[in-house]
């Protein structure tokens, strides 16, 4: 019996179309509008971004090169007999999971002292990028260290090791070592950034672009034959109802209003500025009893 084989056939993966041009005015419009609301998302915790890290290695099941290879004892002897005084730095790549500062500096301190480790995180998550740079008090040790560590099998990893000469070495490059390291919280920053309360200027700025847009729209609909007219957009702060007004309201609107309340419990302006209260007349989100466009 004879099979016939299918032939398989290999789509082709449709190009995204780039619309960062056309979505930039549309994120400017959505920070004009969102403003100051809360979403679901800004209750979700800052670590959530950062994925757990592996746990640091157990460094004294590894082999220690210092002690094992005789030549090597035998240069680092040499190098201590004849010390530098200027300070060598190697950098170190290709390092396994786990392979962490105190991981680094406990194993590497077999060689020689240690006087600075950096080691190269993301910013975002704050995981390891596999790379770091460890300096030596003595440059000759440091040599010694990036002949014998390179190509070493470290943990399933072929580790890359090279000494940086000192003209060489960035004068930055050792901000933040010797640091415990801290996940910047970025969440909570644009969430601070985006919560606070915006000045006069900037709220003129974001009218002026409001109503340009909505301009733009109008005229738009203007030239697709379509008649419709924008209610005026403004910025208003929260009202503080009359005691004359709430003493013979309805018990159910007051109802309502301490509800919506609890929803917004915030001293700050609110922000009168979504197309579906101005659209369609609604009161505010706020209970300050302005409708759209400011009535």
């Amino acid at each position: 019996k004879s099979a016939k084989k299918g032939k398989k056939i290999a789509h082709e993966p449709t190009p995204e179309v780039a619309a960062d041009a056309d979505d930039a005015p549309e994120e400017n419009e959505d920070d004009d509008h969102l403003h100051g609301f809360s979403t679901d998302d800004d209750d979700s915790s800052d670590e959530e971004l950062a994925a757990p890290e592996a746990d640091g290695l157990d460094i004294s099941q590894l082999p220690m090169i210092a002690k094992d290879d005789a030549s090597v004892q035998r240069r680092l002897k040499e190098a201590k007999r004849q010390p530098t005084e200027d300070k060598g730095v190697i950098v170190v790549s290709r390092l396994p999971h786990g392979f962490y500062e105190d991981q680094m500096k406990g194993y590497f301190s077999q060689f020689g002292d240690i006087t600075r480790i950096r080691l190269s995180r993301s910013k975002k998550t704050g995981r390891s990028k596999h790379y770091a740079f460890i300096e030596f008090d003595s440059s000759s040790v440091a040599k010694i260290v990036a002949e014998t560590m390179h190509n070493y099998l470290l943990m399933g990893h072929l580790v890359q090791c090279e000494a940086i000469p000192k003209d060489k070495v960035h004068p930055e490059l050792w901000v933040g070592a010797n640091r415990k390291w801290q996940k910047i919280p970025a969440a909570r920053l644009e969430r601070l950034k985006h919560d606070k309360p915006r000045t006069e200027e900037e709220i003129k700025d974001a009218e002026r672009r409001i109503i340009k847009r909505q301009n733009q729209k109008k005229r738009k609909l203007e030239e697709a034959g379509i008649k419709y007219d924008f209610d005026a957009v403004a910025y208003v702060s929260r009202a503080v109802p009359h005691a004359a007004h709430t003493a013979h309201a309805d018990p159910c609107s007051r109802r309502k209003r301490s509800r919506s309340q609890k929803r917004r419990s915030t001293s700050e302006p609110y922000y009168n500025c979504l197309y579906s209260t101005h659209l369609f007349g609604y009161p505010c989100f706020g209970n300050c009893g302005a409708l759209a466009g400011g009535r």
